[in-house]
Protein backbone atom coordinates (compact mmCIF):
# COMPACT_ATOMS: atom_id res chain seq x y z
CA UNK A 1 0.00 0.00 0.00
CA UNK A 2 1.29 3.08 -1.21
CA UNK A 3 2.56 5.68 1.79
CA UNK A 4 0.15 9.07 1.96
CA UNK A 5 1.41 12.16 1.64
CA UNK A 6 1.32 14.76 4.22
CA UNK A 7 0.20 18.12 3.40
CA UNK A 8 4.09 19.49 3.11
CA UNK A 9 5.05 16.57 1.05
CA UNK A 10 2.00 17.27 -1.29
CA UNK A 11 3.77 20.26 -2.94
CA UNK A 12 6.25 18.40 -4.05
CA UNK A 13 9.53 20.47 -5.24
CA UNK A 14 10.99 19.74 -8.92
CA UNK A 15 13.43 16.78 -9.31
CA UNK A 16 17.05 18.19 -8.14
CA UNK A 17 15.75 21.25 -6.61
CA UNK A 18 18.64 23.22 -4.55
CA UNK A 19 17.26 26.11 -2.21
CA UNK A 20 19.44 29.40 -2.86
CA UNK A 21 20.73 29.23 0.66
CA UNK A 22 22.38 26.01 -0.03
CA UNK A 23 23.71 27.18 -3.65
CA UNK A 24 25.21 30.14 -1.52
CA UNK A 25 26.92 27.82 0.93
CA UNK A 26 28.67 26.00 -1.85
CA UNK A 27 29.41 28.70 -4.22
CA UNK A 28 30.55 31.76 -1.86
CA UNK A 29 30.56 30.97 1.67
CA UNK A 30 32.76 27.85 1.66
CA UNK A 31 35.75 29.77 -0.01
CA UNK A 32 34.67 32.88 2.08
CA UNK A 33 35.62 31.15 5.00
CA UNK A 34 38.27 28.96 4.31
CA UNK A 35 40.03 32.72 3.30
CA UNK A 36 39.25 33.71 6.85
CA UNK A 37 40.22 30.80 8.85
CA UNK A 38 42.86 29.73 6.90
CA UNK A 39 41.34 26.41 6.18
CA UNK A 40 43.20 23.88 4.29
CA UNK A 41 40.36 21.15 3.11
CA UNK A 42 36.72 21.90 2.63
CA UNK A 43 35.86 19.55 5.52
CA UNK A 44 36.97 22.38 7.99
CA UNK A 45 34.56 24.57 6.47
CA UNK A 46 31.70 24.47 9.23
CA UNK A 47 28.28 23.93 7.82
CA UNK A 48 24.64 24.62 9.19
CA UNK A 49 23.66 20.86 10.24
CA UNK A 50 19.77 21.51 11.74
CA UNK A 51 17.90 23.98 13.13
CA UNK A 52 15.58 23.58 15.69
CA UNK A 53 12.55 25.24 16.60
CA UNK A 54 11.16 25.48 20.06
CA UNK A 55 8.03 26.90 21.36
CA UNK A 56 7.50 26.60 25.13
CA UNK A 57 3.44 26.88 26.40
CA UNK A 58 2.74 27.27 29.73
CA UNK A 59 -0.63 28.09 29.57
CA UNK A 60 -0.78 24.57 28.15
CA UNK A 61 -1.44 22.75 31.69
CA UNK A 62 -4.51 24.61 32.23
CA UNK A 63 -5.50 23.73 28.53
CA UNK A 64 -4.47 21.04 26.21
CA UNK A 65 -6.08 22.57 23.66
CA UNK A 66 -3.76 25.35 23.27
CA UNK A 67 -0.69 22.96 22.54
CA UNK A 68 -2.43 21.53 19.81
CA UNK A 69 -3.30 24.85 18.44
CA UNK A 70 0.42 25.83 18.83
CA UNK A 71 1.82 22.53 17.15
CA UNK A 72 -0.38 23.34 14.14
CA UNK A 73 0.70 26.79 14.10
CA UNK A 74 4.52 26.03 13.77
CA UNK A 75 3.76 23.56 11.39
CA UNK A 76 2.58 26.21 9.14
CA UNK A 77 5.66 28.62 10.08
CA UNK A 78 8.36 25.83 9.26
CA UNK A 79 6.56 23.56 6.67
CA UNK A 80 7.30 20.41 8.81
CA UNK A 81 4.59 18.76 11.34
CA UNK A 82 5.49 20.16 14.61
CA UNK A 83 5.92 17.28 17.60
CA UNK A 84 4.08 18.28 21.13
CA UNK A 85 6.83 17.83 23.79
CA UNK A 86 5.83 16.39 27.04
CA UNK A 87 7.06 17.37 30.87
CA UNK A 88 9.92 15.31 32.06
CA UNK A 89 9.01 15.70 35.70
CA UNK A 90 6.42 16.65 38.13
CA UNK A 91 7.09 20.81 38.91
CA UNK A 92 4.25 21.24 41.70
CA UNK A 93 5.00 25.09 42.35
CA UNK A 94 3.55 25.28 38.38
CA UNK A 95 1.11 22.86 38.74
CA UNK A 96 2.94 20.79 36.40
CA UNK A 97 3.08 16.76 36.10
CA UNK A 98 5.51 14.40 34.53
CA UNK A 99 4.07 13.66 31.23
CA UNK A 100 1.67 16.65 30.52
CA UNK A 101 1.98 18.56 27.30
CA UNK A 102 4.09 21.80 27.96
CA UNK A 103 5.37 22.89 24.36
CA UNK A 104 6.29 22.00 20.86
CA UNK A 105 8.87 21.71 18.66
CA UNK A 106 9.96 21.24 14.83
CA UNK A 107 13.70 19.86 13.67
CA UNK A 108 15.08 20.95 10.32
CA UNK A 109 17.22 19.56 7.83
CA UNK A 110 18.31 20.17 4.55
CA UNK A 111 16.11 21.22 1.90
CA UNK A 112 13.21 22.46 4.53
CA UNK A 113 16.33 23.94 7.15
CA UNK A 114 17.69 26.36 4.48
CA UNK A 115 14.07 27.31 3.17
CA UNK A 116 13.09 28.51 6.27
CA UNK A 117 16.54 30.05 7.33
CA UNK A 118 16.24 32.28 3.91
CA UNK A 119 12.70 33.03 5.03
CA UNK A 120 13.45 33.88 8.49
CA UNK A 121 16.02 36.23 7.16
CA UNK A 122 14.68 37.91 4.39
CA UNK A 123 11.23 38.11 5.73
CA UNK A 124 10.61 37.64 9.22
CA UNK A 125 13.47 39.42 10.78
CA UNK A 126 12.77 43.09 8.78
CA UNK A 127 9.09 42.52 10.24
CA UNK A 128 10.71 43.42 13.78
CA UNK A 129 9.26 46.68 14.83
CA UNK A 130 12.77 49.00 15.67
CA UNK A 131 14.95 46.15 14.60
CA UNK A 132 18.31 47.01 14.95
CA UNK A 133 19.96 43.39 14.81
CA UNK A 134 19.96 39.86 16.98
CA UNK A 135 22.54 39.51 19.86
CA UNK A 136 25.74 37.56 19.80
CA UNK A 137 25.04 34.50 22.35
CA UNK A 138 26.73 31.96 20.61
CA UNK A 139 26.88 28.51 23.04
CA UNK A 140 31.02 27.99 22.73
CA UNK A 141 30.15 24.50 20.87
CA UNK A 142 29.16 25.99 17.47
CA UNK A 143 25.63 26.41 18.15
CA UNK A 144 23.64 29.56 18.15
CA UNK A 145 19.97 30.24 19.91
CA UNK A 146 18.01 33.06 18.84
CA UNK A 147 14.82 34.01 20.72
CA UNK A 148 11.73 35.65 18.93
CA UNK A 149 9.34 37.56 21.32
CA UNK A 150 6.58 37.43 18.75
CA UNK A 151 5.45 34.16 16.54
CA UNK A 152 3.19 37.17 14.30
CA UNK A 153 6.46 38.40 12.53
CA UNK A 154 6.28 35.22 10.33
CA UNK A 155 3.89 36.02 7.41
CA UNK A 156 1.91 32.50 7.60
CA UNK A 157 0.29 33.97 10.91
CA UNK A 158 -3.02 35.75 10.97
CA UNK A 159 -3.24 37.95 14.25
CA UNK A 160 -7.22 38.17 13.60
CA UNK A 161 -7.10 33.96 13.54
CA UNK A 162 -4.30 33.82 16.55
CA UNK A 163 -4.80 36.59 19.08
CA UNK A 164 -2.44 34.46 21.03
CA UNK A 165 1.18 36.27 21.36
CA UNK A 166 4.26 33.93 21.94
CA UNK A 167 7.57 33.33 21.76
CA UNK A 168 10.01 31.41 19.82
CA UNK A 169 13.36 29.54 20.78
CA UNK A 170 15.33 28.71 16.98
CA UNK A 171 18.66 27.37 17.60
CA UNK A 172 21.16 27.09 14.79
CA UNK A 173 23.50 23.91 14.87
CA UNK A 174 26.50 23.86 13.39
CA UNK A 175 29.84 22.04 12.80
CA UNK A 176 31.89 24.99 14.11
CA UNK A 177 34.48 24.62 16.71
CA UNK A 178 34.66 27.67 17.78
CA UNK A 179 31.97 30.41 18.41
CA UNK A 180 34.47 32.73 15.73
CA UNK A 181 34.06 30.46 13.38
CA UNK A 182 30.27 30.05 14.31
CA UNK A 183 29.32 33.62 14.10
CA UNK A 184 31.27 33.98 10.95
CA UNK A 185 29.28 31.19 8.89
CA UNK A 186 25.73 32.15 10.12
CA UNK A 187 26.82 35.89 9.40
CA UNK A 188 28.04 34.68 5.71
CA UNK A 189 24.18 33.61 5.43
CA UNK A 190 22.95 36.75 6.41
CA UNK A 191 21.60 36.79 10.18
CA UNK A 192 21.79 40.22 10.71
CA UNK A 193 24.10 40.48 13.76
CA UNK A 194 24.27 43.78 15.93
CA UNK A 195 26.94 46.02 14.78
CA UNK A 196 29.78 46.85 17.53
CA UNK A 197 30.78 50.74 17.05
CA UNK A 198 34.55 50.39 17.91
Amino acid sequence: MAKKNTPAEAQALPKGYIPSLKKIYREEIIEKLTKQFNYTTVMQVPRLVKITVNEGVGDATQDKKIVEEAAEELSIITGQKALITNSKKDVSNFKLRKGMPIGTKVTLRDVKMYEFLEKLIRVALPRIRDFNGIAENMDGRGNYTLGIKEQIIFPEIDIDKNPRIHGLEITFVTTARTDEECHALLAAFGLPFKKHNN
